[in-house]
């Protein structure tokens, strides 16, 4: 679409902050005015849209404002009712990731045991959330106490965390790494490069592709927005 705004403004409303667009507060495209809870994510979105475009008249995408959908996600989708949301994050504590390991080549065994397994140790202290590992791709089930006790991390986490572990569990394919995230141990990239552990190695092993890259620069920019957002959220922010 085209820009037909010159400026970009935030102004205190409802305990929050919304965005000005010319003077205008802006509207998503059910037509609920955006609204978010903190001054830092708020003055990020306004950049978003100061930079969109380029100047008044020129193109621009939805694209082009990922923190504008993640909040619009948030206010529009999480808040009214969060339990779909963490119950959609909670079920993948039932296939996490990081308990599927390789059968072979060793050094990808050892490779996953040395970045993985301290997570999984992580996850057991801090939530009682012991979860079971196993070589190959045959499902494993969990003990029902671990599941309950992520879930529980999970409903306890506020709307906005909420809507960016909704990005960065599925890009990730695990919740402890999400939740970690969210607790602020692990920044984007080291959560990235985790999760694209086997991808890496295979790329070491026999080459880049670049189908397979594009993807996971996709995924890479995925968490990294949801990481942002998070960042954005907190009481500490400040932009």
């Amino acid at each position: 679409m085209k820009r037909f705004w010159d400026t970009v403004s935030i102004a205190p409303a409802d305990a929050g902050y919304t965005i000005l667009l010319d003077g205008k507060p802006m509207h998503l495209p059910g037509g609920v005015v955006l609204r978010v809870d903190h001054e830092a994510l708020a003055l990020a979105i306004a950049d978003e849209w100061q930079a969109a475009g380029g100047g008044k008249g020129g193109e621009m995408s939805f694209a082009d404002t990922p923190l504008t959908r993640l909040a619009g996600t948030a206010l529009q989708r999480v808040a009214p009712d969060p339990l779909p949301v963490v119950d959609a994050i909670a079920r993948y504590a039932e296939s996490d990731l990081l308990c599927y390991r390789a059968e072979t080549p060793e050094e990808l065994v050892t490779r996953q045991m040395q970045a993985w397994q301290p997570w999984l140790d992580w996850a057991a202290t801090a939530y009682d959330a012991p979860l079971r590992v196993n070589r190959g791709v045959a499902y494993v089930k969990q003990h029902r106490g671990s599941i309950a006790a992520l879930r529980g991390a999970v409903a306890a986490l506020d709307v906005p965390a909420l809507a960016a572990l909704g990005v960065a569990v599925p890009a990730l394919g695990s919740l402890v790494l999400g939740l970690a995230m969210s607790e602020g141990r692990l920044d984007a990239a080291t959560a990235h490069a985790l999760g694209a552990l086997d991808e890496l190695f295979q790329a070491e092993q026999w080459g880049e592709d670049a189908e397979a890259a594009a993807r996971r620069a996709a995924i890479a920019a995925d968490v990294a927005l949801a990481a942002r957002f998070l960042q954005l959220t907190r009481p500490e922010a400040r932009g």
